[in-house]
Order: C-alpha cells, then sequence, then structure tokens
C-alpha cells in the first residue's frame, strides 16, 4: 500500500474547483475506490452524498455519484446540508458511507470532499490512505457488473429530519421566547435550516447570509469574517449573534455588545455547565493545541483535565472516544458535543449556549466570558513553493522566538491541512513580547515566502 497521503489533509480532500485534486475525474475515481472499500457484506450498500452551496458542487456530485454507483452503491442525494447532517444521516439511513462536498470556510473558487463511516465519524488516516492506494490502481475488475449497478434517488425530507435532530438537543422545558438573536449562515449549507430551529424554538431571528448564488459563500460573512455579524447585533439591539461557516460545522458568537466569543470560551461555558449537571463524562474535555492556556487553567480551577491533540477536529473526535469524553472541540469554534453529535455541529453548540443563557437570564457578555484567556496572537502566512520554514533565516528567528518564551509562554507553529498556509501563534503572561514575536516571525516568513515564490 502507498503510505504516501498526497491528496488526503487534515479535513478531507480540498482544493480549487476543477483543478486536480478537485477534479469530475478524481471524485470519479474517489467514488469508485471508496465504494470498494465500503462494499462489506451481501446486503444493498448504501452511501449518502450532501453539498454546500457552490457552483462547482454541481460537478463534483454527479461525479461522485457515477464512482459509487459503478462499484455497485446505491446513492441517497439530499442536496444543500450542513456537514453534521449529513453524518447524522448517515447513521440513521443504515449507510455505509456519508459524503460532504464542501470546502468548509474556504471562498467559492475552492471544494472539497469529506467522508463519513457508517457511525458518521470522519474516516481515519489509514482508511483515507487504503482509498488513495486504491484509486491508483486499475479499479475495472472490482467494478459492479450491470445487473449489479446502484441507483441514485433523492431524499426528500432530508432538511426535517436534521431540524428535528437538531431541537431535540435544546433541553424540553426551555424555549427562546423573548431572545432576538442574529444568525449569520454565510451563504452557506445552514442558510434553510438553521433559522428555522431558532425560530420554531422560539426566537426572533434577523437572518444573514441566506440569499446562495454559488459564488457568495462566506464572503464578508460567517465566522470567518464576523465584522458583519457584530455590527448588526449592535444595531438590532440583539442578545447574541451566531456566525456559521459554509458548512455550520464550526461557529462563533458576539454578546449583545458585538464582542466575539470564541471556541474556548464556548467549551468553558458548556463543560462548566455540565460537568454541574452531571452530564459531562470522562473528567475533562479535548481540545487542540491551539486552545488558549487561560482555558487550561479554568479547566483545572474545576477539577477537569484538558486533552489536547493536534489541530482538526476529526483528530478531537477519535481523542474523545478514546477517552470516553463527551465534550470537544477548537478554538476556531469546531465544537464536538457527542451526546447529539459525531462532529462538530455549529448550530447544536450555540443551541447548548443559547441553553445556558436561558436559564441563567443574564446578558451574554456576563454568562459567555467564563475566564481571563491570557494574551494570545494568531497570524497566518500564504505562500507558493517550498514552506518558509525550510529558510535557514526563518530557522534563527523561531529559535530565538522560542528562548524569548521559554518558561514564560509557548510558540506554535504548524501549516494548514487544508491550504498553502503557515499559522504561527504565540501567547505568554506578557502581551508586548507576544506582539513582538509573532510580528518579528511573522515578517521574517513573510519576506521567505515571497522570496521562494519568485525563485
Amino acid at each position: 500500500m502507498n503510505k504516501i497521503r498526497r491528496l488526503f489533509g487534515t479535513d478531507g480532500i480540498r482544493g480549487t474547483a476543477n483543478v486536480a485534486p478537485m477534479t469530475a475525474e478524481i471524485a470519479l475515481r474517489l467514488g469508485q475506490a471508496a465504494g470498494v472499500v465500503f462494499t462489506r457484506g451481501d446486503h444493498r450498500h448504501r452511501v449518502v452524498i450532501g453539498k454546500d452551496t457552490r457552483l462547482s458542487g454541481y460537478l463534483i456530485e454527479p461525479a461522485l455519484t457515477a464512482g459509487f454507483i459503478g462499484a455497485g452503491m446505491d446513492v441517497v442525494l439530499v442536496g444543500p446540508l450542513p456537514t453534521p447532517a449529513i453524518a447524522m444521516l448517515t447513521r440513521s439511513l443504515r449507510a455505509d458511507l456519508g459524503v460532504m462536498i464542501s470546502a468548509s470556510h474556504n471562498p467559492y473558487q475552492d471544494n472539497g470532499i469529506k467522508l463519513f463511516d457508517p457511525d458518521g465519524y470522519k474516516l481515519s488516516d489509514t482508511t483515507e490512505m487504503e482509498i488513495e492506494a486504491l484509486m491508483a490502481r486499475d479499479l475495472a475488475a472490482q467494478m459492479a457488473a450491470p445487473d449489479h449497478l446502484g441507483r441514485a434517488s433523492r431524499l426528500e425530507d432530508a432538511s426535517g429530519r436534521y431540524i428535528e435532530a437538531a431541537k431535540a438537543s435544546f433541553p424540553r422545558g426551555l424555549r427562546l421566547d423573548g431572545l432576538k438573536i442574529v444568525l449569520d449562515c454565510a451563504h452557506g449549507a445552514a442558510y434553510r435550516v438553521a433559522p428555522t430551529v431558532l425560530w420554531e424554538l422560539g426566537a426572533q431571528v434577523v437572518p444573514l447570509g441566506v440569499a446562495p448564488n454559488g459564488f457568495n459563500i462566506n464572503q464578508g460573512c460567517g465566522s470567518t469574517d464576523p465584522a458583519l455579524l457584530c455590527a448588526r447585533v449592535r444595531e438590532e439591539g440583539a442578545d447574541l449573534g451566531i456566525a456559521l461557516d459554509g458548512d455550520a460545522d464550526r461557529l462563533v458568537l458576539a454578546d449583545e455588545s458585538g464582542r466575539l466569543i470564541d471556541g474556548d470560551q464556548i467549551l468553558a461555558l458548556i463543560a462548566r455547565r455540565w460537568r454541574d449537571a452531571g452530564q459531562l463524562v470522562g473528567g475533562g474535555i479535548v481540545a487542540t493545541v491551539m486552545s488558549n492556556l487561560g482555558l487550561e487553567r479554568f479547566l483545572v480551577g474545576l477539577g477537569l483535565a484538558l486533552h489536547r491533540t493536534q489541530v482538526g477536529d476529526r483528530y478531537v473526535a477519535e481523542r474523545m472516544r478514546a477517552g470516553g469524553m463527551n465534550v470537544g472541540g477548537e478554538q476556531s469554534g469546531h465544537l464536538i458535543l457527542s451526546d447529539f453529535a459525531t462532529t462538530g455541529d455549529g448550530l447544536i453548540a450555540a443551541l447548548q449556549v443559547l441553553a445556558v443563557l436561558v436559564a441563567a437570564g443574564g446578558p451574554a457578555s456576563a454568562v459567555c466570558n467564563v475566564f481571563t484567556p491570557l494574551p494570545q496572537r494568531l497570524e497566518s502566512i500564504r505562500f507558493s513553493g517550498p514552506s518558509p520554514l525550510e529558510d535557514r533565516e526563518v530557522q534563527k528567528v523561531v529559535a530565538a522566538a522560542e528562548a524569548a518564551l521559554a518558561g514564560n509562554g509557548r510558540l506554535l507553529i504548524r501549516p494548514s491541512g487544508t491550504e498553502p498556509v503557515l499559522r504561527i501563534m504565540a501567547e505568554a503572561e506578557d502581551e508586548a513580547l507576544v506582539q513582538r514575536v509573532v510580528g518579528e516571525l511573522a515578517a521574517v516568513i513573510s519576506t521567505a515566502a515571497a522570496i521562494s515564490s519568485v525563485g
């Protein structure tokens, strides 16, 4: 087996639409190979395929469908729905595989493919490598005979099923009456279902980003560009702002003053609430190396542990399963509450925050700011060509930064798993030191990146 992964990153396959690896040809091969891997037993095999609102979904969806049908799998098409809805439907329909066509928070030019196993969990590295190895082989002999080809059908009530599942995660004795909520769906996959859920629970919903046209997903809106959300919360005098990303598996919140509330604060809020209610299991929660040290200190004060993983919500989910924990997530807003979902679900996480808000009866600014974070700065540097981390001058500056932070904080530099970007993060008690270290690193790495792209 070829163990060098060329297609799969930390969150499936992702790239520019109609350019390798996000072409119809590769999508067809992926459908064939994944179909071979997940055809187990004598039953009729089934795959659920969903997507977000990108124009290129019309390119990728039929190619994947053809690949799976050729491998002998029946295809259930559900159209635009959040990523967690595909995971849920995969389990509910007893499907052998789930597929989400989305590039999450990326602009419309990109697209991606995420795969879920029969239990609704993202595939392991090992399974992804097995599929990728098969894609490089001649699969003709493993394709279905003409009388064993799969069929394609559309599940008309897919949205309704997810809406009911999301509402079921909200405490039955509570309602959202009297709450005014600004909801930004990023012109993405949740543009219909998320407003419906909040409205049916009694909220007054001010919708943003609910008019997708194939090109405007995540454009000036959503969880990665929340300025519009914050401004609208202040303008409307709303109680809370909720911003989802393109496939609605992550979120950020804004309190009544328009101040952002990140994933670390939400994790702290839910962990404390669930611990007090006897709902938290496993003696702690899971987060990534990016989460603020202030979160860890807060949890220790509650007698809870923080287990860290590498960046990627599927690594969080794997650690949660291994440790028997039911709360985990990322600072960026991927939150996994395994009592209700197997993958990050921005809407369900928001509903848990709203449950605390309703029960507390106080403003979001008081309820949701749970701990004081250490000063932290994150910068992203885009590059082409070799990684700037290979540059000797960059390596010198990195070593100096690590020395400056030794004993006072920490430095993390990592490549993105979904795009050619380096993430630089530092945190320490001394905010001036954090700003200086990251500023110097960003400048040197940007220069190296520019030189390597020219040369």
